[in-house]
């Protein structure tokens, strides 16, 4: 019977040991798949968008570093919604359709803000 006990405690320390490994394999790829992206971004009360200046799509924004909106504010914009030009690093994830506009269908995960400006470049970002 304390074999049988302790054969338990093995097998549920080894699960617990492979859940941990396999959770840092899963934000390793996510690393794996960070980016740097240009384009503008607009932020306010019921949207937080960044539209990509190379081909024009639109991806909900998740600020997980909590820069890029303070950022953003920093601005002293009078009126939400104003675009803004950013350079960011971060990865396009699938959006949670319980938390995202249905407008949405990727979400873009923010790691670091590298740029933003109120100045919208000459090129594919101006509108």
């Amino acid at each position: 019977m304390k074999l049988f006990k302790q054969a338990i405690v093995f097998v549920v320390l080894l699960g617990v040991a492979a859940t941990a490994c396999n959770r840092t394999e899963k934000a390793e790829g996510e690393k794996s798949k960070l980016k740097i992206v240009k384009g503008l971004y607009s932020f306010g009360p019921e949207m937080k968008s960044f539209t990509l200046c190379e081909d024009g799509r639109e991806y909900w924004v998740a600020d997980s570093v909590k820069n890029l909106e303070l950022s953003y504010s920093n601005l002293g914009f009078e009126k939400p919604y104003e675009p803004v030009y950013v350079e960011l690093e971060g990865y396009i994830a699938k959006s949670d359709t319980a938390t995202v506009s249905a407008d949405f269908d990727s979400t873009l995960v923010v790691t670091k803000v590298i740029k933003i400006s109120k100045e919208i470049p000459d090129g594919p970002c101006a509108q």
